[in-house]
Order: C-alpha cells, then sequence, then structure tokens
C-alpha cells in the first residue's frame, strides 16, 4: 500500500496500454478511476478490475468535459493505429487538441499533476536518426497522418503552455511502438497484424518493401518508464523518449513471428502508405539519465508472451472498431 493514496484518472484506461496501467495502479491501492468511449478498446481489458473498491469505469469520450477531482491524470486516450485514426480523422484531432484540452483543464482546477502520452509520430519521417527528445522533426500537415501526427504535437503545445501559464504540474513522454498481452487483434497495430494472420495461417501483408524500420518495447518496459515519468522529480517534465532503441525492419519482425508461431503463412509485399517513416529508432539518453530507465525484454521474449495471448483468447469475440481490418 502506498503512503498516500492518490485519486487517479488514466483516461484511455480500457485500452491495451491504459488497463495495464489501471492494473498497477489498483494494485498499488489508488483510487483508479478508467475514462473510455471504448472505440478502440475493449471492457473485457477491465472485467477483472470491475469489482475492486479501488476501481470505477466511466464510460465517457474526452472531447466533451468532464468534472472530477483527481490528484493525477494519464492521458492516454487517443486511437494509436492508421486505419483507426485515419477513420475518422476530424474527430482523431478533436480528441488529442480538445481532449488535451478539458484535461489540462480540470488539472488546472484540480491542481493534478498531469501526464500526455505523446508519440515518435511527432518526429514524422525523421531526417535524424536516431530521433533525440531536442529534434523537432519532419511532418507533412496536410497528408493522411495528419490527424494524429499534428494532433499528438498540438496537444503537447498546450501541455507546455499550460505549464508555462498556470505553473501546472506536466509530464510529456513520446511513446514508440509498443506491444504485449491484450492488444486488440484488429487494432492495426503491425505487431498484432503480423500475429493474427500468422496464426491463422492468411498472408502477412506488409506495405512496401519491408525495409522500413521500426523499434518495439514490450508493454511492462513502456509502464515502467511511464510511471517513473510520472513519479520521478519536478524538474524533469519532458518530452522523453519512452521505447526501446533496438531496431528492427518489418520485413525482419514478420519473419520472426512466422517462426515463434510455427506458421505456413507467407508475407506478401503492397504498394507502400503514403507518409509512412522510413525509420525509427529512439535516442534514449534522456531516460536513462534522468529516469533511470531503459528497457529490459527483448523482441524475441517479447513476443513469445503476446503470441501466447493471442493462442488464448477467442479472436471472434472482438468487434473491429473500423471497416479497416
Amino acid at each position: 500500500m502506498p503512503t498516500s493514496i492518490k485519486r487517479i484518472l488514466v483516461t484511455g484506461g480500457a485500452g491495451f496500454l491504459g488497463s495495464h496501467l489501471c492494473d498497477r495502479l489498483v494494485k498499488q491501492g489508488h483510487d483508479v478511476i478508467c475514462l473510455d468511449n471504448l472505440f478502440t478498446s475493449q471492457k473485457s481489458n477491465i472485467n477483472h478490475l470491475l469489482e475492486r473498491p479501488n476501481f470505477e469505469f466511466i464510460r465517457h469520450d474526452v472531447t466533451h468535459p468532464i468534472w472530477l477531482e483527481v490528484d493525477e491524470i494519464y492521458n492516454l486516450a487517443c486511437p494509436a493505429a492508421p486505419g483507426h485514426y485515419q477513420y475518422n480523422p476530424i474527430k482523431t484531432m478533436k480528441t488529442s487538441v480538445i481532449g488535451a484540452i478539458n484535461i489540462l483543464g480540470m488539472a488546472k482546477r484540480c491542481r493534478a499533476k498531469v501526464l500526455q502520452a505523446s508519440t515518435s509520430e511527432v518526429y514524422g519521417d525523421p531526417e535524424v536518426h536516431p530521433q533525440p527528445e531536442s529534434y523537432k522533426g519532419s511532418v507533412n500537415p496536410i497528408g493522411p497522418r495528419a490527424c494524429y501526427d499534428e494532433g499528438k504535437r498540438a496537444a503537447e503545445t498546450l501541455f507546455f503552455d499550460y505549464h508555462r501559464s498556470n505553473k501546472l504540474n506536466i509530464r510529456v513522454m513520446r511513446i514508440f511502438n509498443t506491444y504485449g498481452p491484450r492488444m486488440h487483434p484488429f487494432d492495426g497495430r503491425v505487431v498484432s497484424n503480423f500475429i493474427r494472420k500468422a496464426l491463422a495461417g492468411t498472408p502477412i501483408d506488409c506495405f512496401g518493401d519491408g525495409q522500413q524500420t521500426r523499434s518495439f518495447c514490450y508493454v511492462d518496459d513502456l509502464l515502467d518508464g511511464m510511471m517513473a515519468l510520472m513519479n520521478g522529480p519536478d524538474d524533469f517534465i519532458g518530452p522523453v523518449n519512452i521505447g526501446n532503441p533496438g531496431e528492427f525492419t518489418i520485413r525482419q519482425l514478420g519473419e520472426m513471428v512466422i517462426e515463434l508461431t510455427g506458421s505456413k503463412s507467407e508475407m506478401r509485399f503492397l504498394p507502400p502508405t503514403p507518409d509512412d517513416p522510413s525509420r525509427r529508432r529512439p535516442d534514449i539518453t534522456l531516460a536513462k539519465k534522468h529516469l533511470n530507465w531503459e528497457p529490459k525484454v527483448p523482441l524475441r521474449e517479447g513476443l513469445k508472451r503476446t503470441i501466447e495471448y493471442f493462442r488464448s483468447i477467442d479472436i471472434n469475440s472482438f468487434r473491429a472498431p473500423t471497416p479497416h481490418y
């Protein structure tokens, strides 16, 4: 039990990352409010918490104001896969911007500490590799991914403006590709797509030649970094990269998934998607220095755990959030 029980709000709390975060906070004894509109998440992620006396679920959209009394806020609400955030790009931008305004307004009124789950997408298709937090990015502001990229960039702007104007205690983390158990099988992320199709024995679609790179961080490592930032010194507010600096091509990822699942699936290469970053890898120097954090779970081990989870669920019980998947 913590020495001081806090009232903690997690927006997007029924999602992949949010539900794992709620697990940790509930276990620590905090009074946890999970807020989610269940667009790309499933209530089943938090069913095991619903009877806990220190957990509350509110079905609500962050683009609409809500009045709560809290001590800390983790703002995780936003669809994170291209097919989902492009399904309704205006709503995606509203979620990032209006959602941030609503959450920051609550934090200002309550004098709550608030963390923004930003993204490596703020770097766009980077011209600097690996990407340090000082790099300002190369983003197409009118492209099909801009609703998410620019929405998250605007949210960061709002967080720092509230910090400068209102002395708000903020934290900003830039999340690189994260994976693990409880990923929605139809969330559109590359890891879940590849595993789902490998287990079904269907072709694994790769957009482009497969040489574009990503860095994959296991969920437990990501949450260690997130909580280290929230609970860290007030003189380090970010932005800070939280991700695994191991760099793999999408083709390597597909081949590893096929090997670990024992699948007979083959990779199928399709035309590349617009503005898809060619390389992505975090520079985590700041996280190591200020948070004493670095990831521990190698990709192969993390994929084994994730595949085991996918084998344990009934895919047919999951609803695809949009027609894209």
